[in-house]
C-alpha cells in the first residue's frame, strides 16, 4: 500500500552570519493513511519545522515530500494553500481561535474555506469532543481545555487526510492535555484521519502507533528499549 505521507531526503539550511546552518540533514520517514506517529525530539531540533515543509509552509533545501501522491516539494503558494484547505489540517499549540466568531462558526471556518462543510459531521465533532453545549459560546468564555478542543473540531470539520500536530497540548495541565489528546485521536480514527504529532511529552508520544525521534538533523526510529529509558 502506497503511504499518505512519504518524506524522502529532506534537508533544510538557513543563512547563517558566515556560513549556512543546517538543521535538517536526511530525514526519511513515511506515515500510512489514518496511521499515527509521534515526532520527538529536544527544543530547536527542528520538529516544528518539518511540519512547516509538509504543509507547505516553507520550503526545503533537498529532498522529496509527498502527501496523497502530490509532490508539495515546487508547489506554488496557491497550490500549497489549496492543499492545506482540502488535504492538511494543522493544529498548532496556540489555539488561534477567531474571537468574534461562535465556537459553532468556529468549527465551520475552515471546512467553509475549502468548500468541504457539512453541517452533520460538524455537529458529530462537537457532541464527540464535548462542546455541544457551548456551540453559541464565544473563545474568551472557554478554559484552554476547551479552546483547543474547538481547534481540534474546527481542523477535523473539513475531513483532511493527514493533521499535523505541532505541540498540540503544550499549553495545557496533565489531566486536560491526557483528556484532550486522548479525543483527538478518538476522532481522527473516525475520521480515517492520519496524524503526525510533534511532541516534547513522552506521555503524550506514547499514545501514537509510531514514535520518531529527531537528533542532529536525521529521525531514527525510538526502540521499545529506548522509550523505555
Amino acid at each position: 500500500m502506497t503511504p499518505l505521507l512519504e518524506v524522502s531526503h529532506l534537508s533544510k539550511e538557513y543563512a547563517g552570519v558566515t556560513a549556512a546552518v543546517p538543521v535538517l540533514r536526511d530525514v526519511n520517514f513515511s506515515l500510512s493513511a489514518a496511521g499515527t506517529l509521534a515526532l520527538e525530539g529536544e527544543s530547536g531540533s527542528g520538529k516544528s519545522t518539518v511540519l512547516h515543509l509538509i504543509a507547505g509552509l516553507d520550503a526545503p533545501s533537498g529532498g522529496s515530500i509527498v502527501v496523497g501522491g502530490q509532490q508539495v516539494v515546487g508547489m506554488s503558494d496557491a497550490e500549497s494553500a489549496a492543499l492545506r484547505r482540502t488535504e492538511i489540517g494543522i493544529i498548532f499549540q496556540q489555539f488561534n481561535l477567531v474571537p468574534s466568531l461562535s465556537v459553532r462558526a468556529n468549527i465551520a471556518f475552515h471546512a467553509r474555506l475549502g468548500n468541504q462543510f457539512d453541517a452533520e459531521w460538524a455537529d458529530h465533532l462537537a457532541d464527540r469532543i464535548g462542546l455541544a453545549e457551548h456551540l453559541e459560546k464565544y473563545p474568551e468564555a472557554l478554559s484552554g481545555g476547551q479552546q483547543q478542543r474547538v481547534a481540534i473540531a474546527r481542523t477535523l470539520a473539513a475531513r483532511p487526510k493527514l493533521i499535523l500536530a505541532d505541540e498540540p497540548t503544550g499549553n495545557l495541565d496533565e489531566e486536560t492535555a491526557d483528556n484532550v489528546l486522548k479525543l483527538m485521536l478518538e476522532s481522527a480514527d473516525s475520521a480515517g484521519t492520519a496524524v503526525l504529532m510533534v511532541t516534547h511529552s513522552a506521555r503524550q508520544a506514547a499514545r501514537m502507533s509510531r514514535r520518531l525521534v529527531l537528533s542532529h538533523g536525521v529521525v531514527r526510529e525510538r526502540s521499545a528499549s529506548t522509550a523505555a529509558q
